[in-house]
């Protein structure tokens, strides 16, 4: 298997991006494709050279984090992730990760793969944690702000059968996120959508953002753009919350500081920390692609390439084109 990396994406390339790609040639046994400027990924190779199971590709443009996306993968043709996308579409990899502007990613995946049969959007499914339990799915995350019913009916139809193929839901509950639990609360938006989803198997009708992080219902759906902001909502609150925590613990005698400090950071680890998952990935395009956070750490890389492998093994865009079809 072939993962096309975008090796000038995120905050941290491209020596986070090379060092996580590395990691994933010995970890998981795959053969990675680093698209990137070569002089600059070469200062991060082993002597210089890729090993085995690695191969760069060298790009002479890249898209910066503050470039408009739809514009930048049209007229950059030789830009770091549009060239990943190319090798999707070509064949020559079997998935593409980014980590750098999430519109680009999202804009070059569109454009070069193409839309899964009967999707008008894509959408970012992101695994939302919850603790001790199983995550939730968030759809949509950013991918697009602005809204139709019809658009956030499929969603949930995509984010029903990514959960069956990612969390091995059986029959996954999907709610509406609003600002209330009643059937009339919310927009015109909101309201329109809860008619269309009243059909869906699964439908649980709305739900608050309280609901986020209790593990159910199993999909939360809404819009981009109130997607994303609760999503950064959640980190804010757990990062303030852990910050809370851990200075009261602190505070408490060294040794029973020692103790829950080190009980708290295992926990933390494996709920709160997103490199852990690593990123997220785009439904609705007909290929395989992970859009991981701007931060990403090698560890992030390592795990969204991951993801990427367990999404083509899956066969999830195949899956996720059956269960459209069937309704």
């Amino acid at each position: 298997m072939r993962i096309a990396v975008d090796a000038m994406g995120g905050d941290r390339a491209p020596d986070e991006i090379v060092t996580g790609a590395l990691a994933a040639v010995e970890a998981l046994g795959v053969q990675v494709v680093l698209a990137g400027r070569a002089a600059e990924v070469r200062a991060h190779l082993p002597d210089r050279s890729p090993p085995e199971g690695v191969e760069l590709l060298d790009c002479a443009e890249v898209i910066g984090m503050d470039d408009e996306p739809g514009a930048a993968v049209r007229t950059r043709k030789d830009a770091s992730i549009v060239r990943a996308a190319e090798l999707v579409r070509d064949g020559a990899a079997d998935a593409m990760v980014g980590a750098g502007n999430t519109g680009a990613t999202m804009a070059a995946a569109l454009l070069r793969l193409g839309r899964v049969r009967g999707v008008a959007r894509p959408a970012i499914a992101v695994p939302v944690p919850v603790p001790f339990g199983r995550p939730q799915l968030l759809v949509d995350a950013g991918a697009t702000v602005d809204c139709r019913p019809e658009w956030l009916e499929q969603f949930a139809r995509l984010g029903r059968a990514y959960a069956r193929v990612r969390l091995g839901v059986e029959a996954p509950t999907v709610g509406l996120l609003s600002n209330g639990e009643e059937p009339g609360k919310g927009d015109a938006l909101r309201k329109e959508a809860h008619e269309r989803l009243g059909a869906l198997d699964g439908f649980v009708g709305n739900v608050e953002g309280r609901d986020l992080m209790s593990g159910r219902p199993d999909v939360i759906v809404t819009d981009g753009f109130t997607g994303n902001v609760a999503l950064k909502t959640m980190e804010g609150a757990l990062r303030a919350a852990a910050t809370l925590v851990f200075r009261t613990v602190d505070a408490a005698p060294a040794d029973a500081a020692a103790s829950v400090r080190s009980a708290l950071l295992e926990v933390a680890g494996e709920y709160l920390d997103p490199d852990t998952v690593g990123g997220a990935a785009l439904l609705g395009v007909r290929g395989v692609c992970v859009i991981s956070h701007g931060a990403s750490s090698a560890r992030a890389i390592t795990n969204a390439i991951a993801l990427a492998v367990d999404c083509v093994r899956s066969r999830m865009v195949t899956r996720l084109e059956e269960a459209l079809d069937a309704g």
